[in-house]
């Protein structure tokens, strides 16, 4: 008889207990294990003791709100995925909350189907393997990405990249000079068939501060008006750099027009 993994554990954690019991409802009925707390600082306690798979995180709490504990979840790039519940008007509160480490939001009001389709996104994204997992080393330039140990660096200085900041990098490593619009890195980056674009434009810059010698003048992944982005490794290095797998990629996704 095989095996199956037990489901997922959800912590929902929102002070207003109607759509509290409402998403929990309708993630039960899916199937998931769910927990629940009113306020920051009961939510730490939970997912330290419960160690959620995913936490649902309302930005408007008491004790502590959310993007705090999205920060403490997060530390280190590590700590279960995270949906955020916002408000229409919090738009910079959305933007920094995806900084924070949060893998995607929902608006208030939102319908509750919706939300359940966006965790179990979030969830398949976190489950799946890592992008180039059981692969040799990425070079590029001065770049050398390990996608087993998912360790970056750059020359001899490592990188403190988060998941998706690593899988974003290389995604670009292997795919040098060809230009990529935001929903295109997107889906072929994280999967994600629907969402703000705004979470690319975050990406983006967190990377560019974290690998460009000059983040506001960016020359590894520069701007391709009218389209997206390109990743340029000679830049990296004052001698043109060729970008080598020790395992066959497959076909590559489009050339970029700039």
């Amino acid at each position: 008889m095989t095996e199956t993994s037990p489901p997922a554990r959800i912590l929902v954690v929102d002070d207003d207990p109607t759509v509290a019991e409402v998403v929990v409802g309708y993630l039960q009925r899916a199937g998931y294990r769910v927990d629940r707390a009113a306020d920051g600082r009961a939510a730490l306690v939970q997912a330290a003791q419960g160690r959620p798979d995913l936490v649902v995180l309302d930005l408007m709490l008491p004790e502590l709100d959310g993007l705090e504990v999205c920060r403490r979840l997060r530390v280190d790039g590590g700590g279960p995925a995270v949906v955020m519940l916002t408000a229409k008007g919090e738009e910079s509160e959305r933007i920094l909350g995806l900084e924070l480490g949060a893998d995607d939001y929902v608006t208030k009001p939102f319908s509750p189907r919706e939300l359940v389709l966006r965790i179990q996104a979030v969830l398949r994204r976190h489950g799946a393997p890592s992008q180039g997992a059981g692969r040799g080393p990425v070079r590029a330039g001065d770049l050398t990405l390990d996608q087993q140990a998912r360790r970056a660096f750059r020359g001899d200085r490592e990188l403190a990249l988060t998941q998706r900041e690593f899988d974003l990098l290389t995604f670009f490593a292997k795919h040098p000079g060809q230009a990529f619009g935001r929903e295109e890195l997107m889906q072929k980056v994280w999967g994600w068939d629907f969402g703000d674009l705004s979470t690319v434009t975050v990406h983006v810059r967190r990377l560019r501060e974290k690998v460009e010698d000059d983040p506001a003048a960016p020359v590894l992944i520069s701007t391709v008006w009218g389209v997206g982005y390109r990743f340029d490794p000679a830049a990296a290095d004052s001698t043109p750099a060729a970008v080598t797998d020790n395992a066959a990629d497959g076909a590559i996704a489009k050339d970029g027009a700039a």
